[in-house]
């Protein structure tokens, strides 16, 4: 199974997140979902789903960096 990673670093935040997160990408997705609600006031939304969903990349193996 492919792992994803989103940073962010990456999207526009005021508070300057530095979290990175990795993992399948259903697993990531919501756990991102999570933290855009509970670390940055984010509403669920299909919308927000899919900005998150557009913002994974594919992990790269630390042997292969």
């Amino acid at each position: 199974m492919a792992r994803k990673y989103i940073d962010c670093r990456e999207m526009p935040s005021e508070s300057n997140c530095d979290l990175t997160m990795a993992g399948s990408e259903e697993h990531l997705l919501n756990a991102a979902t999570i933290h855009a609600v509970t670390a940055h006031q984010h509403e669920d939304t299909p919308e927000l789903r899919e900005e998150i969903r557009g913002a994974l990349k594919d992990e790269v193996p630390a042997a292969l960096a």
